[in-house]
């Protein structure tokens, strides 16, 4: 339900309940008065919440950035240690 339909609908049920006898009605009416704050309240939380989903979802996404470049680097230097390994086995190979 959209925001605009709910607060309609509750304004809608805040007008009936004027048909209401004065006991009813201001039970009532306390009630509704409640669901409205809850609704903004949840809302508010909801809003709060997409905010942290959406850090998160930036946060993995740097997260995996730096996890891939590490890989990279990692290759890279694991290349040049293997090179440096196989340029200094003829010299000890020869000395056998």
């Amino acid at each position: 339900m959209h925001e605009q339909d709910f607060q309609a609908k509750l304004g809608d049920l805040i007008n009936q309940l004027s048909d209401l006898p004065q006991g009813e009605r201001t039970r009532l009416e306390k009630v509704a008065q409640d669901t409205s704050k809850r609704h903004v309240k949840m809302r508010k939380t909801i809003g709060e919440l997409q905010e942290s989903l959406d850090y998160l979802r930036l946060s993995v996404k740097y997260l995996v950035f730096d996890l891939e470049a590490t890989r990279r680097e990692n290759s890279f230097l694991r290349k040049l240690v293997e090179h440096d390994d196989d340029s200094a086995r003829p010299d000890s190979e020869g000395a056998d």
